[in-house]
């Protein structure tokens, strides 16, 4: 009684004492991923010093150290216990430790210590029914708070890293006791996280305007004749029908094979230098807009480059250390909605650039296209190699969004054309108005 009693005259004088000087908390962040649980632990070094018989605070460069580091380790694994639900132990290994410094609003900045953890519940035990059975500081700061989130489930279709919070673990003062936490989890599917990785892929194309950026300005001048070094008349409708399905197949081939080695990790590449390479494939398909460097080679080009961007494809998934399973449906899906956002954008702008190619005003759209996208890639290579923004890059950022604007004048100017073309038909043809366009 006496324990609980002094419990509570502890908590409400930390709770007028801590109004202007609030103590940081722990957070818990638990991803599943398959039949584990990985989870990141962050805790206050300063509320960590209470427990710990050792200096925490001052002295951080010696505290990673083999034997300091044992210790630590030591007082973890007796104090994180996850439990089945029928009381069976779950194995845990803590994988890593890092020193890092953090901020919070309302305590400002301070440094924590970071545990990687790896959780595995005994054979056949579900690892989305559990109990968190966690109390490091806790035991001995009544005051400390520990944020439970959930960030990371393939099979329920949270794969966004967005933090779902679970719960909170703290000191009951009605009976002075530490209760585990019951996790409980949405069911999940493999049906979930594919359609997940769908949607990721459709997302990841709509917010990664390089990759439309350079698709489009490959297709740029697709549809016309190169003759003598430079860009001539139209090629004919169904020729540049078939010009545009290889290409994009093309690209397509390319992309699918390197995000299927990076994201099973075959292929490891520095993330910096392929972001600059894809912003040097878009400079070279500008100048190529501009006049033909590599004619009749278009579906060569797009095979080789669509290895590069498919490299930053991978990235998503490489991350997500998915396991064999989850990880050959995330492949599928996320291609399947990289394409469907691909022919999304290729059926709202195509028919229109084909429409334009029919007269010489679509010279002037190439060349300005081409232009803007010489200067948007020179300013993407700028920023990516330095790892600062630029006026550029910055409006392009922002400017992305209004894409629909974009495709509204081009459908205005291809109806403008079209228009055109037929007045001048009539015109010279004023008894033959089923006079027909050149098809090719």
């Amino acid at each position: 009684m006496w324990k609980g009693i002094l419990t509570a005259i502890l908590l409400l004088f930390s709770t007028v004492n801590g109004v202007g000087h609030p103590m940081p908390h722990s957070i818990f962040i638990l991803d599943v991923k398959g039949e584990n649980i990985y989870a990141e632990l962050k805790m206050p070094l300063k509320e960590l010093q209470f427990v710990i018989p050792f200096d925490v605070t001052e002295q951080t460069e010696n505290l990673l150290e083999d034997e300091r580091r044992n210790q630590l380790s030591d007082y973890f694994l007796i104090h994180i216990r996850p439990k089945s639900l029928n009381g069976l132990d779950w194995k845990v290994e803590i994988l890593d430790m890092l020193l890092e410094e953090t901020e919070q609003e309302s305590t400002g900045k301070y440094k924590e210590l970071t545990l990687h953890l790896s959780m595995q519940p005994p054979s056949g035990e579900s690892v989305r029914n559990f109990k968190l059975y966690y109390d490091a500081i806790l035991h001995q700061v009544v005051t400390h708070k520990i944020f439970v989130n959930l960030r990371l489930d393939w099979q329920s279709g949270r794969i966004d890293d967005k933090e779902l919070s679970l719960g909170l673990i703290e000191l009951s003062i009605a009976d002075n006791n530490i209760k585990p936490m019951q996790i409980n989890l949405e069911e999940g599917s493999r049906w979930k996280g594919f359609v997940a990785m769908v949607c990721l892929g459709i997302g990841h194309i709509a917010e990664g305007i390089d990759h439309l950026l350079f698709l489009l300005v490959l297709l740029l001048p697709v549809t016309l004749k190169a003759e003598y070094g430079h860009w001539a008349t139209f090629a004919g409708t169904r020729k540049s029908v078939w010009s545009i399905f290889k290409i994009v197949t093309a690209f397509t081939v390319g992309h699918s094979f390197s995000l299927l080695l990076g994201a099973k990790q075959w292929v490891i590449l520095p993330q910096q230098p392929v972001e600059i390479v894809i912003a040097i494939t878009i400079f070279i398909t500008a100048i190529h807009a501009l006049r033909p460097i590599f004619p009749n080679k278009e579906v060569i080009v797009a095979i080789m480059f669509g290895l590069i961007h498919g490299l930053a494809f991978s990235t998503v998934i490489s991350e997500m250390n998915l396991d064999t399973n989850e990880l050959s449906y995330s492949i599928l899906g996320y291609n399947i909605g990289i394409e469907l956002m691909q022919i999304f954008v290729l059926v709202l702008t195509i028919p229109w650039i084909v429409i334009l190619s029919k007269n010489n005003h679509f010279r002037w759209i190439r060349i300005i296209g081409a232009i803007l996208a010489i200067i948007i890639s020179v300013a993407w290579m700028t920023e990516r190699y330095t790892m600062k923004s630029n006026i550029v890059s910055s409006t392009i950022e922002t400017a992305s969004n209004q894409g629909k604007w974009l495709v509204l004048m081009l459908f205005l100017f291809a109806m403008v054309s079209a228009f055109r073309v037929r007045s001048e038909r009539e015109r010279r043809y004023p008894s033959n108005n089923e006079h027909d366009d050149h098809i090719g």
